[in-house]
């Protein structure tokens, strides 16, 4: 092994790595600081809450009865610094057509009673896409197609009071035959 070290057999005409060489290096930025811990620690609940915008949007705003509504909501966090949200439970959004949750008409299943959190890293922007098959259910094995007319989709942050807060947002379509 002696004789290789030697011989400059290891050395590199392109001005490469050598292993007996030692580089000066800067230290690079580290991510020591827990977004989460500042953005509770630092930004007051009504900044919190005002931070994040919350839209939700439909391709179309008619729909022949019985064809799939999509619908996408949007989630910003508008402002330079990540911000962390406390949520009733570790589902951190709710969406809902005329107020039926999940377009749910009875109670299949209880959230647990924990608290959750969701984090914005700073201006980030989080989409959600989702589909209404135009029904409701109405049991655990039954659903009922909704009647033609005007129904309102809506989404929100799982937080107390989300839309006195601005954290939901609704748009409107109308079922047609």
């Amino acid at each position: 092994m002696r004789r290789i070290y030697e011989s400059d057999a290891l050395q590199r005409d392109e001005g490469g790595f050598t292993p007996s060489e030692r580089r000066h290096t800067d230290p690079q930025a580290m991510r020591s600081v827990d977004g989460t811990a500042l953005s509770r620690l630092l930004v007051p609940d009504w900044l919190r809450h005002r931070a994040i915008s919350i839209t939700v949007a439909t391709p179309r705003t008619e729909y022949a009865r019985g064809e799939a509504v999509p619908f996408r909501v949007t989630m910003r966090n508008t402002m330079p610094f990540p911000i962390t949200l406390r949520t009733r439970s570790p589902r951190v959004w709710t969406w809902s057509v005329d107020g039926a949750r999940d377009a749910t008409r009875v109670s299949v299943r209880d959230p647990p009673a924990e608290s959750g959190e969701f984090r914005f890293a700073r201006g980030e922007r989080k989409r959600f896409e989702k589909r209404w098959e135009q029904a409701f259910r109405v049991s655990k094995t039954e659903w009922e197609r909704a009647d033609p007319g005007e129904v309102t989709i809506g989404a929100g942050l799982n937080v107390e009071h989300a839309t006195a807060k601005g954290l939901y947002d609704e748009v409107t379509v109308r079922l047609t035959e």
